[in-house]
């Protein structure tokens, strides 16, 4: 919460990006993942983002770090788990979700794995365990509370789970090494280590929730305001690329992704991206919903993580920026030019 607030009072200061003499930023700075390509790359290598380049800065492991990144201008967008972006929302950041970009579906999803031996096999059995994620306050710790109060725990014993943060690269080797006791595992880095043995789910996300999409990329306020046109290319592009991959052969899109990460050349191992699945994204075009957000409200409020009735679902997105339509020209399935942006936005 102490991070949220100095990135409110950075976004107040005026760091947030934006070009007051009228002409609109065609480079978009962002972060990336190590050994992964995300949407928005896919996109421009697809050539769905036109005019738009995107600039890269650097490498998060952390949703909630990249759209505090994305809050205070240093980047233009961020992505996160839709929890992190209320809680930004409801600190007074002055952000706005635009496009859903991953979710859980059973191709792509996030699992709490032990070791095929561990005694674990139950949500009572996790007292006292070590479970190491991403991130705290984030998708894995929220599924984790979720899971823990479904299977009747108390509040007193769910403090007695010990959430741990553990780099995603390292997840795997941890467990197997008996430094954490359950380790939360996605899409590539889980199938990679499933393929290696010795371990089994505990229980997956998509198991608690069934298919949805978890998490959006924001944009300022103020950078959408002043970069309408910059915004529409690019949202557009990426619900491109999100209907690209779930359209084409799951062969054809490992291969785009693994020559994007050697054209790249940031040192990485593109072995990882042979297990790629899904984005998950569940919505045609990854348009948002109030579902989606109204969640993690709902969930953040009865952690007393934010006050009741602070946010509203409807108020922290938009989709008028996602020019996207099946079959549209433009449209991943028609093979046609990207559609010129909008010159007028509400």
């Amino acid at each position: 919460m102490t991070l949220l607030g100095a990135s409110v009072a950075a976004v107040s200061c005026g760091t947030a990006t934006g070009n007051p003499s009228g002409k609109q930023t065609k480079k978009l700075r962002y972060q990336g993942w190590a050994g992964q390509v995300t949407v928005p790359e896919l996109a421009e290598d697809l050539g769905y983002l036109g005019d738009v380049k995107l600039d890269w800065v650097g490498n998060t492991i952390s949703g909630p770090q990249d759209i505090q990144s994305a809050a205070t201008g240093q980047i233009d967008f961020g992505g996160a788990f839709n929890g992190a972006v209320v809680k930004l929302a409801a600190n007074g950041a002055p952000i706005t979700s635009v496009i859903s970009y991953y979710g859980s579906d059973r191709h792509a999803y996030n699992g709490f794995f032990v070791l095929a031996d561990s005694p674990i096999r139950s949500a009572r059995d996790l007292i006292g365990k070590k479970v190491g994620m991403n991130t705290l306050g984030a998708h894995s710790e929220a599924m984790l509370d979720i899971y823990l109060k479904r299977h009747g725990l108390s509040k007193a014993e769910i403090g007695k789970v010990q959430p741990l943060v553990v780099p995603p690269v390292n997840t795997e080797q941890s467990l197997r090494q008996h430094q954490i006791q359950v380790g939360v595992l996605g899409d590539i880095l889980r199938d990679k280590a499933v393929a290696h043995g010795g371990m089994r789910p505990l229980f997956t996300d998509v198991q608690l929730l069934g298919a949805f999409s978890a998490g959006t990329y924001v944009m300022t306020d103020r950078f959408l305001r002043q970069n309408p046109d910059t915004a529409t290319t690019f949202v557009t592009g990426v619900a491109r690329a999100i209907e690209w991959a779930r359209a084409t052969p799951r062969e054809q899109v490992i291969a785009r992704m693994t020559r994007i990460v050697r054209k790249r050349d940031r040192k990485e191992d593109a072995t990882p991206l042979k297990y790629w699945k899904s984005f998950g994204v569940a919505e045609t075009g990854g348009r948002i919903t109030d579902k989606q957000l109204q969640l993690w409200i709902d969930w953040l409020e009865e952690r007393g993580d934010i006050k009741r009735g602070k946010v509203t679902a409807s108020d922290l997105y938009t989709n008028q920026y996602n020019d996207y339509r099946p079959g549209s020209p433009g449209s991943a399935a028609s093979g046609s030019p990207a559609p010129s942006p909008a010159t007028n936005r509400s």
